[in-house]
């Protein structure tokens, strides 16, 4: 870009001067509020950079993000769920959750130079949804990743809101984002009574994600084994097809520990 160009500045008009007061009300001007313009780029979209030319603004680059974030549907819950924040705890399963930490840290700065997803196993409050959370949302902040979050049961319903003939949606309209998210969070897997319908609308995701070789998320608060015989396995609750393309679509990461909520009923009002 030439020296020229790079003194370019915006016309600037002076602010007219203030009307008298005598003025009839039906003569006076009309003033409206108008949105604020960025400093950077006059409104323009592209910003100049001294000795670099010219580049997109980064009021645009904020505002895509902000955008991007806002369809990755992240639960208000978790929106500041990230790999920053995440702190596996002191004790005996300190070993376990920085391994799942590691996994989830690696995922995110290795992709697209990977082939598999994660499947995050084990009890409630250990951080299985933080870590698939803090994983797509950096993505999308570093990367431009699109993505998508969805707690499994809450799509379900989606899906059988829309058979309800005064739905303003339909079934394809709510799968579709669910099909063609680069990368999908599906939260709380098997959770919901495994009917005919819920396997059926499982399998239709999940093997469409399989084939289309999508990399997937999955967390759930079921085991592959039984630690007490009354206990239903993953494989229970999804049937064997979908757990066998689980084995080749995620890495099954195993993280164990205390209900880190149970820390807020200790503390002081």
């Amino acid at each position: 870009m030439s020296s020229d160009n790079a003194k370019i500045q915006p016309l600037v008009f002076p602010a007219p001067d203030a009307e008298p007061d005598n003025v009839p009300a039906h003569d006076r001007t009309v003033v409206t509020d108008q949105p604020a313009v960025c400093s950077y780029c006059f409104g323009t979209g592209m910003e100049v950079v001294a000795g670099k030319g010219a580049r997109r603004c980064r009021c645009r680059t904020q505002s895509n993000l902000a955008k991007q974030l806002e369809a990755a549907r992240i639960p208000r819950r978790y929106e500041q769920c990230s790999l920053q924040n995440f702190f596996p705890v002191q004790g005996k399963y300190y070993t376990i959750q920085g391994n799942a930490f590691r996994f989830a840290y690696t995922l995110a700065r290795m992709y697209p130079a990977v082939d598999r997803g994660l499947l995050l196993m084990g009890p409630v409050g250990v951080g299985k949804t933080h870590l698939s959370v803090a994983i797509i949302r950096d993505l999308i902040e570093k990367k431009g990743i699109t993505c998508l979050f969805y707690e499994f049961g809450t799509l379900l319903k989606e899906i059988q809101n829309s058979y309800n003939p005064i739905s303003q949606t339909s079934e394809l309209k709510v799968l579709a984002p669910v099909f063609d998210a680069e990368v999908l969070v599906l939260d709380e897997l098997g959770a919901s009574k495994p009917t005919d319908w819920v396997r059926d609308t499982m399998m239709q995701i999940i093997n469409t994600r399989y084939n289309d070789r999508k990399l997937t998320i999955f967390t759930t608060n079921y085991l592959d084994g039984r630690r007490a015989e009354r206990d239903e396995t993953l494989e229970d609750r999804i049937g064997v097809r979908l757990r066998s393309r689980l084995y080749e679509m995620c890495k099954t990461i195993h993280i164990e520990g205390e209900d880190y909520r149970k820390k807020f009923d200790t503390q002081q009002p």
